[in-house]
């Protein structure tokens, strides 16, 4: 398998000026966010970080560097799930470079909300699902085990199943799996959170904040709105029914997605 360490870290879509980058997830699943980027150059240039660093301070820093050297300056940011919450720490160290915030299927940012996640995934699963769901969760628990990339992709697809409602047929476009990244980022990032470091810096955001969530998602709306709302200046939350993690592929929410 390809390192994904040593592919390039951007693309582009669209024409200049580029004012609009979107944030993809995993960590360490980089190209789920072509589909957005795409369709979101019909309107203007559009960039698409690919995020390889294994800390989150290393993921800040390398996102600053694509922005500062590719980037209409300030920008409008568009992060989802992981890529939502590394939005929002950029967001709140550099707050020069960010014209309007958007947050796609955060995860929460307070611990209490967070025991449910899984819960709500394994309740979804069916019995076959189940059991690889446990298996790839042993593997990538398993400091010994060659093929954590590979089962960190295949968790990610699994996973998918119980964060979706309604899904169109549609592509998985992520280029490559690196469980280094996915490891260290949440390591460090579920420490912020538990600590209240991560809703803290939050005050240190100045531009609009717009969070859009599906009622289906796994990941508790509750735990995007209620904190974010007591901390930021100029905060909209979108609720979406019948939608899962990602609206861009739900059949209810499909075609009014980008108008938000």
């Amino acid at each position: 398998m390809k390192n994904y360490i040593n592919m390039n870290k951007l693309r582009k879509y669209g024409k200049p000026p580029f004012g609009l980058a979107v944030i993809h997830g995993g960590p360490g699943a980089p190209g789920e966010m072509a589909p957005v980027a795409r369709e979101l150059s019909d309107f203007g240039g559009v960039l698409e970080p690919l995020q390889t660093a294994v800390t989150v301070e290393g993921q800040v820093r390398e996102l600053k560097e694509v922005l500062e050297g590719h980037s209409d300056l300030p920008v409008t940011l568009i992060g989802f799930s992981w890529g939502a919450m590394l939005s929002f720490i950029f967001t709140a160290r550099h707050p020069h470079l960010v014209k309007k915030l958007i947050l796609i299927g955060s995860g929460p940012y307070e611990e209490k909300y967070t025991e449910c996640v899984a819960k709500t995934r394994i309740n979804r699963l069916g019995k076959e699902d189940l059991e690889n769901f446990i298996c790839l969760t042993e593997t990538l628990n398993d400091p010994s085990a060659k093929n954590r990339n590979e089962a960190l992709c295949n968790f990610g697809k699994l996973i998918s199943k119980a964060d979706t409602y309604d899904p169109l047929p549609h592509k998985d476009e992520v280029l490559e799996c690196n469980y280094e990244s996915f490891k260290g980022v949440w390591e460090e990032v579920s420490e912020l959170r538990s600590q209240g470091k991560l809703l803290e810096i939050g005050k240190e955001i100045r531009c609009q904040v717009v969070a859009i969530h599906g009622d289906y998602d796994p990941h508790p709306f509750e735990g995007v709105r209620d904190p974010l709302s007591g901390v930021l200046k100029d905060f909209r939350f979108i609720l979406l029914e019948k939608c899962g993690h990602k609206p861009w592929i739900e059949r209810e929410q499909r075609k009014g997605f980008t108008v938000y």
